[in-house]
């Protein structure tokens, strides 16, 4: 079983939804969509849904070509962030309702209602009305209605961006239990980089209507092949600054350099974009080679346990994720530190020339 988009593309007037596409995606994966608000997540699903037809491409399942094959005839599940229940039915007549639809007996509809209500953790909730159940329930009942028709292709439209944090962890900690267990194609689209990570499998970055990486997510995440994914998988956003390679060194500015190593070493010499993770500045030098910087604190914003330091560095904007609640006076000069084994080097069009030396080692 697999699904293959080949060479898709969606306009819609003057606008390209979706730029020229190619992916594959197996039976029994996990597939994280993962981009910004606009960035084609929910375009592409359509597609693969069968609720739109791509201008040009072809969409093949199990090697027919779907491409103008109706939603209704396909082997489709979708679940989206507001999920959906019929309110006046109970939970059972909600999970049952696509199987009455396509005709089912009343003991393969029992059978199926019961084996799906186990999985999704909803047998004690059968004879209940939705509104009678917590929001984390609810949509496990919109997710049981979606996997009772066997569907071979599951999509998930941000399906917990509604929930309160305690039910998304809940949920996220299940989806690939019952992904295991349900042996289809699931799909899953997010904003947030940390869910793609909590989730595994695959993941697809996107931007602007175009897929710019696709493979298995820790992969993606420590090689990006270019900026623009780089930027994609890292929340808030990677930070970027002009660097110089000549030599054997990597110069920072600030008066700062940094030996050449690992992945590093070969690069010509000339001028190269260097990307780090918020998470890799450091207001404490930690280690003897940290290179340090000259910055001005501009916003900080407590989370509870850590604190975003959203930093100026001549004209260039960083942002700093740094542990503890940290009390510091806006407009200070702060020094800055980073360990040059997490610098990514990008080429001045965007390019990954070298990963950072951790992920090329990891």
């Amino acid at each position: 079983m697999s699904l293959i988009l080949d060479n898709v593309t969606k306009v819609v007037g003057a606008e390209t939804h979706i730029h020229e596409t190619h992916l594959e995606l197996e039976k029994g994966t996990m597939n994280v969509l993962l981009g910004p608000t606009l960035a084609g997540k929910t375009s592409l699903m359509r597609l693969m849904a069968g609720l739109d037809v791509p201008n040009t491409g072809r969409i093949i399942w199990n090697s027919d070509d779907v491409t103008g094959m109706r939603v209704q005839d396909r082997r489709v599940a979708m679940v989206y962030q507001q999920f959906i229940n019929y309110p006046s039915m109970s939970v059972y007549e909600n999970i049952a309702s696509p199987l009455r639809l396509m005709g089912k007996s009343r003991k393969e509809i029992d059978d199926a209602v019961h084996k799906t209500a186990d999985l999704m953790q909803l047998t004690p909730m059968l004879q209940r009305k939705p509104l009678e159940l917590s929001g984390g329930q609810q949509q496990r009942c919109a997710l049981a209605r979606a996997l009772v028709k066997d569907a071979g292709l599951v999509l998930l439209d941000e399906p917990l961006a509604n929930l309160d944090y305690k039910l998304r962890e809940e949920l996220r900690a299940e989806i690939p239990r019952i992904f295991e267990e349900s042996g289809a194609i699931f799909v899953y689209a997010t904003t947030e980089p940390e869910e793609a990570l909590l989730l595994g499998g695959n993941t697809a970055t996107m931007w602007e209507g175009r897929v710019t990486q696709f493979g298995a997510t820790p992969s993606v995440y420590r090689s990006p092949v270019d900026a623009t994914t780089a930027r994609v998988f890292s929340d808030p956003p990677m930070n970027f600054l002009k660097i110089r390679k000549a030599g054997s060194q990597l110069h920072f500015g600030d008066g700062q350099a940094a030996l050449a190593t690992n992945s590093h070493v070969d690069l010509p010499d000339g001028t190269y974009l260097a990307g780090f993770r918020p998470n890799h500045l450091e207001l404490e030098k930690h280690t003897t080679d940290a290179l340090e910087f000259s910055t001005k604190l501009m916003v900080t914003e407590i989370t509870g346990s850590e604190t975003f330091i959203h930093l100026d560095h001549h004209g260039d904007r960083w942002v700093g994720l740094i542990h503890g609640i940290r009390d510091l006076e806006l407009g200070a000069q702060l020094t800055a530190y980073l360990d040059p084994t997490h610098v990514y080097i990008f080429a001045e069009d965007g390019g990954l020339v070298a990963p950072a030396s951790y992920a090329s080692a990891a």
